[in-house]
């Protein structure tokens, strides 16, 4: 704990303390910046607490994946918008309601910080729920952050580097099909701007086809686009098909794995398979955990319960704006998780933070949205601005017009304007830029009836399995079945032959998967790994083998 920035309560000054450095969160901290009277900037201490850095322009992260801007040009740095507030790049530990504090988690020195507050703001947005799907947390590409668009990216242009040289057509396909599920916002402007990055960049590989190419949008409601008016969304519909992208609607995501995707649907409840390496996934959404274990009342989706002022009832000191916060509009419903509308709501909360210090009357939060727009890709988008129906390329004029003006810093706007006219001049980047390195212990998930590996494979990994059972065939014939607990594939590893058997999922299976990097180094230096995989080799009928081709580093 660090005193220096805990000091009692008679001797800080007034601290509103802002959790999250999102849209929402940042932009209450440059709205309290602006409204703070030159004596008030002395007396009340702004502190948010962020993850990164870095604000991400949310609806700039296609681009970022289709390349027609630069990764870094679609952020802002925090402290460039913040020049009186204090930050801190760090994660938070737990909330103190009572005590009024809030716990960080330790940075180079191994030691908490912790900090007080008078007010305390929210804005800690929602997280990807994997848990309603099976696999999609160990198989599917979250779209949320920046480093979900660069990791998007980077797998996009890998599945065309290995679908070049691949002479196996039914693997040549999985490759070549890319999966997005959900038709949101989100989903519809990412498999448009990945469609378009995947078309352009085809061309550069001599082996492949435009006409291999295979995008699916997969949307769980009638039609795309539910938020807007259904003209617009049937137009939205008609253009991706136009450009090739496959929409399935009325459809359920049931389950992911590391070469398909399981979808059932909602009209006859029959299932299919989609074979496919890459699958996307913009939904469901949750709160986050820090929210969840908050004592005060939220909705069925688990969102902070605020009224009109955005404050949480029976908590003075408490407030919640963005995507994590309930808030209710004067038309009757709730603000959607938006850009627009969280920057409004910030500005309300700022204006009554200060309202509430200074014993002034609170102002009720009376926005309700100017309008809606969605990117299509190259020249065309929908938009419902304040009651005005475009699509096309007036739409997607109005989409770039309107992003340009709100992103915030000048040096950003210029940044982003400049690529968006290289754009149109210039050809697509295509650099398979590596912006992650893969876990050496990670979890795998199959589907009843896949397989899991061939015999003859190279084997790249161990597996354990969690829950589920796995099949042993060789020659046609069953020669064991596995279950929890069991490991499988030790000996292509151990030895460094090919697999010697096929692995089939039995059930469901639900695995840790150990790289074969990591699997040697355990077997040649963790003490008593080494006699328990002979031990479970010569049960099994193997030799086991020396052990100095174990010791490479």
């Amino acid at each position: 704990m660090s005193n220096d920035d805990f000091p009692s309560p008679a001797a800080r000054n007034h601290r509103i303390l802002i959790l999250g450095g999102g849209f929402a969160g940042v932009h209450v901290a440059m709205h309290l910046e602006r409204l703070l009277t030159p004596g008030e900037r002395h007396e009340i201490d702004i502190v948010l607490i962020s993850n990164e850095n870095y604000m991400v322009f949310q609806p700039l992260l296609p681009e970022m994946v289709g390349a027609t801007i630069a990764p870094q040009h679609g952020v802002i740095p925090i402290r460039r918008l913040l020049r009186k507030t204090r930050v801190y790049i760090r994660e938070i530990q737990s909330i103190d309601l009572t005590a009024k504090t809030v716990e960080l988690s330790p940075g180079f020195q191994p030691h908490t910080k912790t900090l007080g507050f008078d007010q305390l703001v929210v804005c800690l947005g929602s997280r990807l729920d994997f848990s309603k799907v099976q696999g999609m947390k160990e198989h599917a590409i979250p779209f949320k952050y920046l480093g979900d668009a660069m990791r998007l990216r980077y797998e996009a242009v890998r599945a065309l580097e290995e679908a070049d040289i691949e002479t196996d057509p039914d693997e040549k396909q999985k490759l070549l099909t890319f999966v997005v599920a959900g038709g949101g916002f989100s989903g519809v402007e990412c498999i448009a701007e990945l469609h378009d990055f995947l078309a352009h960049a085809i061309s550069a590989y001599r082996n492949l086809k435009k006409s291999e190419l295979r995008c699916v949008l997969l949307q769980s409601a009638e039609r795309i686009l539910p938020e807007v008016d259904p003209v617009l969304a049937q137009y939205a519909h008609q253009i991706l098909e136009r450009r090739g992208i496959e929409i399935q609607v009325n459809v359920r995501l049931n389950a992911v794995s590391a070469d398909a995707v399981v979808v059932t649907s909602k009209v006859s409840s029959d299932s299919k398979r989609i074979p496919t390496r890459t699958v996307v996934t913009t939904v469901p959404s949750a709160p986050d955990p820090l929210v969840s274990a908050l004592p005060c009342e939220r909705d069925r989706a688990g969102r902070i319960i605020v009224n009109e002022f955005l404050n949480v009832p029976n908590y003075a000191m408490l407030w919640a704006v963005g995507d994590c916060a309930a808030v209710p509009q004067p038309d009757g419903i709730m603000s959607p998780p938006t850009a627009q509308h969280a920057v409004r709501q910030a500005n309300t909360c700022a204006a009554n933070l200060l309202a509430t210090h200074r014993k002034q009357k609170q102002s009720k939060f009376l926005f309700t949205g100017l309008g809606k727009l969605a990117s299509l890709g190259r020249y065309s988008a929908v938009a419902e601005v304040m009651g005005i129906k475009m699509r096309g390329i007036p739409a997607w004029m109005a989409w770039k017009a309107i992003y340009l003006m709100k992103i915030p810093g000048w040096d950003r706007k210029v940044r982003v304007a400049i690529d968006w006219i290289i754009d149109v001049i210039l050809p697509r980047d295509i650099a398979q830029l590596r912006v992650h390195e893969s876990d050496s212990v990670h979890q795998l998930f199959f589907n009843k009836g896949e397989t899991i590996f061939k015999e003859g494979d190279f084997g790249d990994q161990l597996l354990v399995i969690v829950k589920g059972e796995v099949e042993i065939i060789k020659d046609g014939k069953v020669l064991s079945s596995l279950k929890q607990g069991d490991i499988f594939g030790e000996f292509a590893l151990i030895s460094d032959h090919p697999r010697s058997a096929q692995a089939n999922a039995k059930t469901d299976v639900h695995s840790v998967a150990i790289s074969r990097e990591a699997f040697q180094k355990l077997v040649a230096h963790l003490p008593g790994v080494r006699p328990t995989i002979d031990s479970i080799m010569t049960s099994r009928g193997y030799k086991p083998p020396e052990v100095k081709s174990l010791d490479k580093e």
